[in-house]
């Protein structure tokens, strides 16, 4: 069997959140190594997708873990509840599924940062998955 492809895998995850905040109320989404300027909106989903390294079974399974780091941003004189109404739309989505292979575990969070962009209040959401391959 091939190996997992973790860029099909990384373009899975991103395109269910793209697909899911493209929807009323729309909310822009921010990937890695995407130029976006938090000035222009005031509220936006920052997403991190991150995996680490495969561990194999005794049983023949490869497993990758991976994480996705989901920053909810709203402007700080709003407060904490939107930031958390966009949050429970992301726990949702990711909440004990399954995607093209890739299982989800329970999201943690949501986790209010202290460290947020000036002007900004900012919730955090983590979901981890694990990719299970025969060999």
């Amino acid at each position: 069997m091939a190996a997992v492809d973790l860029n099909t895998v990384r373009s899975t995850i991103e395109a269910r959140l793209a697909t899911e905040l493209a929807l009323s109320p729309a909310i822009p989404v921010v990937f890695n190594n995407m130029a976006f300027d938090s000035t222009t909106e005031d509220t936006f989903v920052q997403c991190e997708t991150s995996f680490g390294t495969g561990s194999y079974l005794a049983v023949g399974v490869n497993v990758v873990v991976g994480l996705v780091t989901l920053n909810v941003f709203t402007e700080e004189g709003i407060g904490a509840g939107s930031n958390f109404t966009v949050c429970k739309r992301l726990r949702d989505l990711y909440n004990k599924i399954t995607v093209s292979d890739v299982i989800f575990d329970s999201p943690v969070g949501p986790e209010v940062l202290a460290s947020s962009p000036e002007g900004k209040f900012q919730t955090q959401l983590r979901v981890t998955f694990e990719i299970y391959e025969e060999l």
